[in-house]
This record gives structure tokens, sequence and C-alpha cells, in this order.
């Protein structure tokens, strides 16, 4: 096979993740659906490297495992059992006052009453890792509170190769986690805490409401909540800034149908809720772009659409089988449309099939040949032609990858009929693919 650069698109995005001092980076390219995109993209683990045991990296004070959090309210010390009891009924109110309020219709609320909501339900995610050249040792990141039996939803990276993980609590409690299921391929991991969905300690589980991500607009405002550089429970806020994008997943595949926004999003706050203005989660904080690893004002979240589609299946299965086409390809340019004669650059041109893939079994046909283009110079080029071009999926039009992917990710499911609306030698025609389950990696999925 050529290499995977070679084949990077006319505006392939490169993206960083938040990453520690010294975390490890690598290339990749993204497949995901069975369709290659073809870009480099730089990743690396997004974690804040973990203070020294016992000091907090905000401020130098103890940490919340050995006392109240910094930030909790003082109490009277001379009436400490009332006023804990009159705070915490204050705090009860806040939260039913401001829910309502999220409830209703377009109702949007201040950010400071959207983080009394939250604040409860974000946590933070410390990890411990055996010595390794290649990650850190240990980091810190974020997490979501999903329901009352412990289940906290962050990011698969985030808790990747840990060998202990410990959740803290807003009021400064922690507790020892376990992973109950990880799915690389959309960065989603669920780690449980069993203690804390034990008896009194359940009362302090303040699960998050997923919102409905299909429903964000661009330049709507939307807010960060988590622990940048080890910094708990902080906020930032910003906009919607394009919904859509594709981010590198395992093994060279791609996540779709991400949303990029100009919260200020940093290492540690992978694995946090990305909200919207009442209160819900429309998305779980995961990268950044960046050529330094600090926030330079383009950020991604994975959607809650993804979010409520792969968590209940982590914690009843612990994985997640994706669907799969079996191709790779590019986009349409307007070069290699001009050379094959077509009449705009909408489609998705097929130049492999993978042998025994569902593409493969329904009879899709990879590129025979090649054009001549004009390069980006002047000089000619030649690029692959002849392949079958996908211009639609289950009557959807498919302008470009990031269309089929999406709409795998959104409606399909391994053993799912697939229509697939093709040109061929200039003539319209439909496929209907049996889709499988993605391969683990690009090299199970063609052979060399």
């Amino acid at each position: 096979m050529r290499s995977l650069d070679e084949r990077r698109p006319e505006g392939a995005e490169k993206a960083l993740l938040p990453q520690a001092h010294g975390a490890r980076m690598e290339k990749s390219i993204g497949i995901a659906g069975g369709a290659l995109a073809a870009a480099a993209i730089l990743i690396a683990v997004s974690l804040a490297l973990a203070p020294p045991a016992g000091v907090d990296a905000q401020d130098g004070m103890p940490t919340a495992a050995e006392g109240p959090a910094a930030s909790a309210p003082q109490v009277s010390a001379a009436a400490p059992g009332n006023a804990a009891h009159a705070q915490e009924e204050v705090k009860g109110a806040v939260r039913a006052e401001a829910a309502a309020y999220a409830g209703g219709i377009n109702g949007a609320l201040p950010l400071t009453e959207i983080f009394e909501m939250v604040e409860e339900g974000t946590v933070r995610v410390e990890v411990r890792r055996p010595p390794s050249i290649t990650t850190p040792v240990s980091g810190v990141g974020s997490g979501i509170v999903f329901d009352q039996r412990g289940n906290i939803v962050t990011n698969a990276h985030v808790v990747d190769d840990a060998d202990r993980i410990i959740v803290t609590f807003l009021d400064g409690r922690s507790y020892n986690a376990e992973v109950v299921g990880a799915d690389p391929f959309t960065d989603i991991a669920v780690i449980r805490a069993d203690r804390a969905a034990d008896g009194e300690a359940k009362s302090r589980l303040y699960p998050l409401r997923l919102g409905d991500s299909a429903n964000l607009r661009v330049g709507e405002q939307i807010a960060a909540i988590g622990n940048p550089f080890g910094l708990s429970g902080s906020m930032t806020s910003g906009i919607v800034s394009q919904l859509g994008r594709l981010l590198p997943a395992h093994g060279a595949f791609q996540i779709p149908d991400i949303i990029q926004t100009d919260a200020a999003i940093n290492p540690g706050n992978s694995g946090g809720p990305l909200l919207n203005m009442r209160g819900e989660v429309v998305g779980i904080n995961t990268a950044i772009r960046s050529q330094t690893g600090e926030f330079t004002g383009v950020g991604f979240a994975v959607p809650s659409q993804t979010v409520a589609k792969i968590v209940p299946v982590l914690i009843r299965d612990g994985g997640y089988r994706h669907p799969w086409i079996g191709v790779s390809g590019m986009d349409i340019d307007p070069d290699t449309a001009d050379a094959l004669g077509l009449e705009d650059t909408r489609g998705f041109m097929v130049m492999t099939v993978v042998e025994d893939s569902p593409a493969g079994r329904a009879g899709m046909q990879g590129s025979s040949g090649t054009v001549v283009v004009a390069g980006p110079g002047g000089e000619e080029e030649e690029r692959p032609a002849g392949g079958d071009i996908i211009v639609g999926v289950d009557g959807i039009e498919v302008r470009r990858i990031s269309d089929i992917l999406i709409h795998l990710q959104r409606a399909k499911s391994v053993g799912d009929d697939l229509v697939l609306d093709i040109l061929r030698d200039g003539r319209s025609t439909s496929l209907v693919v049996v889709l499988g389950e993605r391969p683990a990696s690009i090299s199970q999925a063609v052979p060399e």
C-alpha cells in the first residue's frame, strides 16, 4: 500500500489532543465505517500531569481527599450540623429551581446557575500507570456522573492502560474506580466507583442530564467544565464554532459528527461536559487543535448523540460493535470533477475495496485507472479514477466522506442494510450493503 500521508485530501484537518508534558504523539489517519479519510493527524494523551501526592495542583493546598474541598462554602463553627443541613437545603433548592427553568421552552440559564446545577455531577479523574517511556505515569482528567449506580463517563484515552483510577467528587470524597467498558473508536469510556453508589454515599451522586446535540447550531453559546492543569471545577464558556468535524480515533479510524468550540479546553479537561445554556450535556470534551499542547481557540467534543448511543452498550457489554463498509477513497474535488467530466464536486470516490468486506460482497468497485490533473504548483499529477462514486446513503445526499460517517454513527448498527446511490461509468445505480463489524485495526482490514 502507498503511504497513508499520500492520500491526504485538500483541507485535511490537523488536531492535537490536549496533552501532558512529555506525552506521546503519533501520526494517524482516519477511517470510520470503513471509508478512508486521508489526513495526517497528531494525537497525544489528554491528561494534565498529576501533582505529587497530597498537593493540589491548583494552589499547593492539601488534596480534596485529605480534607474539605477548598472551594466548599464555610459553615458556622457554633452550629455545624444545622448550618450544613441549611446549606444542603439551599443547594437543593438552587438545583430544583435551575432544573425547572432549564426545562422550559428555549429556557436559557445564566452561567452561574448552570455551574451550580452541574458542579456536583462533574468529577476529577486521577489516573496512575506503570512506568513507561511513551506515556505519563500519572495524570488528571475529568468525568461526568451518568447514573446513581456509580457509572461515570470519561474519555477512553484518559483511562487507557490505567493501573489505578481515583474519582474525586465536589465534596472532596474520593473513591477507587474501575473501567466498565471503553470504545476507542469514539474515545468514550465508562468507569464505576462502586463505593460511591453504596448507602449514604449514593445521595451524593448527581447524574447530569443529556441534551440532544442534533439541535445545536453554529454560534450557539455553550460552556465547558473540567480540571484543566489539575485545577478542579473550572468553567469556561464560548460558542459552537462548527459541527460535523472528523477527529482521529483508534487504529487509523475517525470519530465523526464532532463539535468544534472556542470554549477554552486544556490538558485535564478531557472527559468533562460541554453544556448548552439549559445545563444539559451536549458533548464530552476530548481534543484541541494546537502546536504547543495548549488551547489556541479550537477545541473538540464528542456529541451527546454519540454518548447516548454508546454508553448504555458499554455498561451492558463492556464494548461497542461499530458498523463497517470496507472501502477507502477520497472526496471529489474540482480538479478531479473536471477530469472525470462530473457536473459538480459532490460525492466520495472509492479507490480500494477491502476483500470479503461488506462493500466487496455487495459488488462495489474501486479505482481501475488514473486521470491527470493540475497540481498545486501547476505541475501535472496522476490521481486514481474509475471507482464507484458514492453520492447518497439511504436517500441522504453525500457531499463528502463525513456525510457517510455521520449517518453510520447516528443511524446504523452492525447487520443493518445500507442503500448506496453511486455513479459508475457515468450512470446512476444503487447497491445494498449489509454492514459488518469494524475490524480492530486497519492492518486487519487491509492485509499486507
